[in-house]
Order: structure tokens, then C-alpha cells, then sequence
């Protein structure tokens, strides 16, 4: 329980989050600003006074905390505070958004109304999250500050997240990873973009994140030390040369340390790049880029870099914005180290993102193809040619977030920026949509490629063209880019509603020929005979030809045998896995411990001791580890479907768990291996397959265990065994 304090003690504390907010915000107040920040403060004060946050404290303080970190981490003006402190009036209180635009104008009220949540009953199998998400673009294609608002919020709620029951901190946090992190990304936000990341792992994975971040501590001191040694003669020469400019350490996120330990399959102690260099130069716009280029020549005096390792985002920034030169050189020590070069203005840019973008946009060094402002008109064109569903359009929004880019060349050398993994078909929908939907294929550096083609980083790519082409459902396998499929979609839908128009004509012709009427009731028995989903798709499979026309014969509605049934879709055939012997009271599920049924999903093979949640679905309850690759996914898009669970005592049951080894071959391995499994701790195993190459061997042995203690047990053991080197669970 949160202690108990006096009104006046709430009161002063309210006070004091206030001035802090006005402190910060002062050097970018005009006259008049400091009136309508404080008019805001008193009416969303007053809107809120009865209110209380879960872990007790006022309501008004979230507002403020929001606010706070709109100007201080991401550097927003009145504008936004304003909106910031009014941010959550109209969705928990009586207040209409148009009493905010009669006291605070449009601008703010447009901002409020985009971050109000859409109310309202959903559809089972529809997402609240992705209606309130595509309801929110929709504003950021007027004014991108709904989002940077949102982030804010969010980042606030993630930071507060230790007051929320299980079930809400993992639907929150996988909801955070799912979308804001990579948004914020997007918008140039990394410092922000790494905190959720870190704050996702800690509610999600509490265990590795104290772990790691325990190692992180543990060798700071020696960083700094080495940090200090490493940058000590580069220091010296900028000095000897005249720079303005600052050196720092920044640490690796704890989020991105795990990703790499993850992905290069290797442990925390090897894991070389911890931490990077970065060199912050204060220099004017126009010398910028040969000082970057002068201190990189400094740098390469004193260390040898990694010729693969140079990334130059000075000459083409990224499509967020993102300005810098990178380079990974050998320390004395026989370590990598990454150097950051950038100016103050790119640092800025790196740290505050859109905001510091547009602050600096009339100083003309921003290329505007490769600047946010092109994002943002993307995005805009995305939501008006955009109608599939929501959950569909939040899958390819989050495609054209979080990805690398490639950059192509029109044959006049115009430069086109692309996602990684882009095709030429992708390249002609971006030039124009007419251009795609006619589009034959492609000459890239002068060679015919077909429109599958991958482009490359400074292809030059011609488009070839026909007024006879058409665009085919194969084509959505050769795009990824969202303005390339929204197109094709949309193209194949109105092919197919005037395809299932000259359907309906062929049926209505057969039915007059064999003399039976056009009812609803033949029309239902003509869809089960033909087990078509819909009556559109009936109609289009009749007018390309996979429904033969002939085969509709009078016995079809005549005859008294049963037709054949149309098939139920078996969705989660592939993922569930029922469990022999699983007692219904070995899981505690829901809020009042009600009893479900429910089965264990086999992407994960979650085991007593897992930290677990149950997602509802049409056949029941499927209980997941929150550490599944599914997890994300599901929580942040069907976060009203997720469902607290947990092991009750166990009873001594067992399930399957796979362990994974590694390490040195040597004679009689197999046998010490087997003999732990299987005599040391009882462990029955129902499979094993080991193969040795270049005295090199890799292992995966399917055994039967009680919970995680015993499979922990099991996993400690093995690695004591001579030649073993590594030793991890995989999901079966």
C-alpha cells in the first residue's frame, strides 16, 4: 500500500511537478504561452481532481509527467503542453472536444481528439487496439505531434507499469514493443526507442533483464577505464587541431544486448560493442560534413578500422531523419570499438528526432527525399488509399517502420529511398501508382531484371511499361511496400466484384436453362454443393472457369442425399497441442480462478514454472509462455482476449521440454550425457539426435520433466560434462 499523505503535502507535490514543467518550457515560451499552459493546468486539474492512478497517487500528475517529458525528451512547444496536460479530459471526463477548441483553438483540439480512444463494442476477432491506432494516423497525416504526444504518454505509463495487475503489464508492455518502440524509432526518438525496449524486457522477462543489467553495472567501472584509455590520444589531436566539440561514452541497451546475444547465438561476456564512442562536433551546417570526414581521418590514424564496418548516414541520412558517420576500429586491447561522428545539430536530431528535425529545417542541410517530411507524406498517402481492415493495415504499417532502407536511382539519378528486401515492382508503384500498375519489369544498371528483382544499394533502375499489363494476385508476393500491396489489393478487389458480376449473369442464364428458379434456398444449396465461403466468391470462381457452369444440373436441387458441408476453417489446428494427462486444476486461470478449458500451444510448449497467460479463442483457452515469439503479437492486438494465468502446486506430471547442446566431440560423450538424463536425475527422454563434425558436435535431446526447476536441474548438470560448452531450452 502507497503511504498516506495530507491534501496539503499532495497539493505542494502537484505544485512542484508544475514548476518544473515552466522551468523547462521557458526558453521556448513567447508572450502570452506561461496564460495558456496555466489555464490548461487548472482545467485538466479540475477534470481530474477526483481521480486516482493505480498506484494511488493524483491523476493530475500523469498529465504533467507527460507534458514534462514532451518538452524535455522530445522537445515540443505551448502547442503540445497544452494538448499534453488536456491529453486524457474528453475520454475520462464530461468535457467535448469542442469545449476545448472554444477555450484552446483547433490545433489543440484536432490533437486531443486523435489521442481520445474510439468507445464502443468491438467485434469478437476485431482489434480495439488497431481501431484506436488507425484512428490516431489518421491525425498524424495533419499533424505529427498526436504521435510524438502519444509516445509520451506511453513512455510514462511504461515507466509506471509496476502498479498494474500481470495480465495489463504484458498486454501494455507487448503492445509498447509491438508499435511505439518502432514508432519511435521511426520518428528519430532512439533514446526513447531503447527505454521501452528495456522497459518491455523488465515486465515481460523480469529475470534476464535484472541479470543483465546486474553484468551491466558489474563492468562499468572497467568501461570507463577503457573508454578513458581509448579516447585519450583522439582527444589530444582534436584539441592539437582546433575542435569545438565533446566525447562520450553511450552504453547498449539492455533490450539490444539480448537481441544480439539471441541472434549471434553467444553469451553476454561476448558480446564486444557494449558500449559506443561518440564524437559530438559544434560546427556550422555547411562545415559539417569535411569535419565529420576530418575527425574520422583523426580517428583511423590511432586504430584500424573494419572496412565493413563504415556507415556513412552524412552524405544520405536515413529516412528518419538520422545523421552520422559510424565506423567500428580495433582498440589496443584487441577489442571492436564503434565511433559515433556527428555535429551538434545531427546529435539533436539522433536524441530529440521530428521535433529537432523540423527546428532545424530552414537551414536547408536536410535533404528533404531523405527527411521525415517524405515519411510523413507516405503515410498520408497510405491512409487514403488504405481500406483493408485494421489489423491488416497495423501489419503493414509496422512493415514500413522498423526496417533498413535501400537506396535506388531513377535512370535522371533522382534518388529513391526503399525498405530493405524492395523489388523493382516496388520501385515503379513508388515513382507513380499508374507506372506499377502497367509495369513489365525493370532495367537495372542496364540489365532486363525481372519485377521480383531485390534492388540493391545504388542500383539505377529503368521501369518498362505496357498499357496491356495488369496487375495479377501473384504480384503481392514481389512488393512490400505498403503503398505497392494497397494498390494490387485494391486493383484485384474491383477485378473481382466485376468478375462476380459476370458470374451472377452466367448463373442467372444456366438457372433459366435448366428451368430452376433463382431462389435463396437453391442459391444456399449451390454454395455448400460447391463449398464456397461467400456468394461473391461463388460467383467469381464461376466466371474464371473453376466452377464449371455445366456440372449445375437440376438433381443437384432435387436430390434428397446430403450435400457435402461446408468446412469450418481449423485455425489453431497447427498450434495446439493437447497435453496427455494435464488435471484441470493444474492452472489458475482468470481473475476469480474460474475453470476453463484449456490446451497448451505448441509454438511454445510453455511447462509448470514458465510464466504463462491464456489467450481465449473459438476452441477454448490456449496458454502461451509471455516469452513466446507469438506473445507480442497477440497481447498487442488482442489485448481484451488475454487471460492471467498461472501453475498451481504440482503434481508430478510430466511434459516435454527440448534441450539444445553444444560443444567438443570425444568418446563415450553420448554415454555421460544419457547417463545424467537418465540415471542422475530420472528424467525419461523421448528423443535424442547428436552429430559430430570436425570435432565439432551439436545435440537435441526431447525429454519429459515435472516443471522449469527440474528442466534448470537437468540443463546445470549437463553443462558440468567434459566437452560441453553451451547449453540452452528450445521450444519443441
Amino acid at each position: 500500500m502507497p503511504p498516506v499523505i495530507s491534501p496539503e503535502a499532495e497539493r505542494q507535490e502537484i505544485l512542484r511537478h508544475y514548476r518544473r514543467l515552466l522551468r523547462t518550457a521557458k526558453p521556448y515560451l513567447k508572450d502570452g504561452d506561461t496564460k495558456l499552459i496555466k489555464k490548461a493546468f487548472n482545467q485538466s486539474l479540475e477534470a481530474h481532481k477526483e481521480m486516482r492512478r493505480k498506484s494511488g497517487e493524483p491523476y493530475i500528475l500523469h498529465p504533467l509527467a507527460v507534458a514534462q517529458i514532451a518538452v524535455e525528451e522530445i522537445g515540443l512547444g505551448t502547442t503540445s503542453i497544452v494538448a499534453a496536460l488536456l491529453h486524457d479530459v474528453v475520454e475520462d471526463t464530461p468535457t467535448e472536444i469542442s469545449d476545448i477548441e472554444r477555450e484552446f483553438g483547433p490545433k489543440v483540439a484536432r490533437i486531443i481528439d486523435g489521442l481520445t480512444k474510439i468507445s464502443g463494442v468491438f467485434e469478437y476477432g476485431t482489434s480495439e487496439q488497431a481501431e484506436n491506432f488507425r484512428k490516431m494516423l489518421l491525425t498524424l497525416s495533419e499533424d505529427v505531434r498526436v504521435i510524438l504526444i502519444k509516445i509520451a504518454d506511453r513512455l510514462h505509463n511504461m515507466r509506471t507499469l509496476d502498479s498494474m495487475p500481470r495480465h495489463k503489464q504484458l498486454k501494455i508492455a507487448s503492445e509498447t514493443l509491438y508499435l511505439y518502440a518502432p514508432l519511435a524509432h521511426r520518428l528519430g526518438l532512439y533514446t526513447i526507442k531503447s527505454e521501452l525496449e528495456d522497459l518491455y524486457l523488465k515486465f515481460t522477462d523480469t529475470e534476464t533483464y535484472n541479470e543483465l543489467r546486474v553484468k551491466v553495472r558489474q563492468s562499468q567501472a572497467a568501461r570507463n577505464r577503457f573508454i578513458k584509455e581509448f579516447v585519450q590520444p583522439i582527444d589530444d589531436e582534436l584539441k592539437a587541431q582546433g575542435f569545438e566539440y565533446e566525447i562520450k561514452g553511450r552504453p547498449k541497451s539492455i533490450y539490444s544486448i539480448l537481441k544480439k546475444m539471441k541472434k549471434q547465438n553467444i553469451t553476454f561476456d561476448e558480446v564486444y560493442d557494449l558500449f559506443a564512442v561518440r564524437v559530438i562536433l559544434d560546427v556550422p551546417p555547411e562545415q559539417e560534413k569535411a569535419a565529420c570526414w576530418q575527425v574520422y581521418s583523426i580517428v583511423t590514424d590511432f586504430y584500424q578500422p573494419n572496412p565493413d564496418r563504415l556507415r556513412d548516414w552524412v552524405s544520405t541520412p536515413k529516412a528518419n531523419g538520422y545523421e552520422s558517420l559510424h565506423t567500428t576500429v580495433m582498440s589496443r586491447a584487441g577489442q571492436w570499438v564503434e565511433v559515433q561522428i556527428r555535429s551538434r545539430r545531427m546529435d539533436d536530431i539522433a536524441e530529440k528526432g521530428y521535433a529537432a528535425h523540423w527546428k532545424y529545417k530552414d537551414t536547408g542541410s536536410i535533404q528533404p527525399e531523405s527527411s521525415l517530411e517524405g515519411w510523413v507524406n507516405k503515410v498520408r498517402e497510405m491512409m487514403e488509399s488504405n481500406n483493408s481492415s485494421a489489423l491488416e493495415f497495423m501489419d503493414e504499417f509496422r512493415q514500413n517502420l522498423f526496417v533498413k532502407e535501400v537506396y535506388a536511382f531513377t535512370p535522371k539519378g533522382k534518388l529513391v529511398i526503399l525498405p530493405d528486401k524492395a523489388t523493382a515492382l516496388d520501385f515503379a508503384f513508388d515513382i507513380h501508382s499508374q507506372i506499377g500498375m502497367h509495369c513489365l519489369g525493370a532495367k537495372v544498371n542496364q540489365k532486363l531484371e525481372p519485377l521480383s528483382y531485390q534492388l540493391h544499394n545504388g542500383d539505377q533502375v529503368e521501369i518498362l511499361t505496357s498499357h496491356k499489363q495488369r496487375p495479377t494476385a501473384e504480384w503481392l508476393n514481389y512488393v512490400i511496400t505498403t503503398k505497392a500491396r494497397s494498390k494490387i489489393k485494391d486493383f484485384l478487389r474491383d477485378d473481382k466484384r466485376a468478375k462476380a458480376e459476370d458470374g451472377r449473369f452466367l448463373l442467372e442464364k444456366r438457372l433459366e436453362l435448366i428451368e430452376v428458379p433463382f431462389t435463396q434456398d437453391n442459391f444456399n444449396r449451390l454454395l455448400a454443393y460447391f463449398n464456397a465461403p461467400s456468394a461473391q466468391e461463388f460467383y467469381y470462381r464461376l466466371a474464371v472457369g473453376q466452377i464449371d457452369g455445366r456440372v449445375i444440373r437440376e438433381s443437384l436441387f432435387t436430390s434428397e442425399k446430403p450435400l457435402p458441408a461446408v468446412l469450418e476453417p481449423k485455425t489453431f489446428d497447427n498450434e495446439v497441442q493437447k497435453i496427455r494427462g494435464v488435471k484441470p486444476d493444474m492452472l489458475v486461470v482468470g481473475e476469480h480462478t474460474d475453470k476453463f478449458n484449456y490446451s497448451i500451444a505448441r509454438c511454445c510448449n510453455p511447462i509448470p514454472g514458465d510464466d504463462v497467460f491464456g489467450f481465449e479463442t473459438d476452441q477454448g483457452l490456449i496458454i502461451h509462455r509471455t516469452s513466446c515469439p507469438r506473445a507480442v503479437d497477440l497481447m498487442s492486438n488482442y489485448g481484451n482476449r488475454i487471460v492471467r494465468a498461472k501453475w498451481t502446486e504440482q503434481l508430478e506430471l510430466a511434459f516435454l521440454a527440448g534441450v539444445r547442446l553444444k560443444g567438443s566431440d570425444r568418446v563415450g560423450l553420448v554415454n555421460d550425457v544419457t547417463r545424467i538424463i537418465s540415471t542422475s536425475l530420472k528424467v525419461n527422454m523421448r528423443s535424442i539426435t547428436i552429430t559430430a563434425d570436425d570435432g565439432f558436435f551439436e545435440g537435441q535431446i526431447m525429454v519429459f520433466v515435472n516443471d522449469t526447476d527440474h528442466l534448470n536441474k537437468l540443463i546445470q548438470r549437463l553443462k558440468k560434462v567434459d566437452g560441453v560448452l553451451q547449453v540452452e531450452r528450445f521450444d519443441s
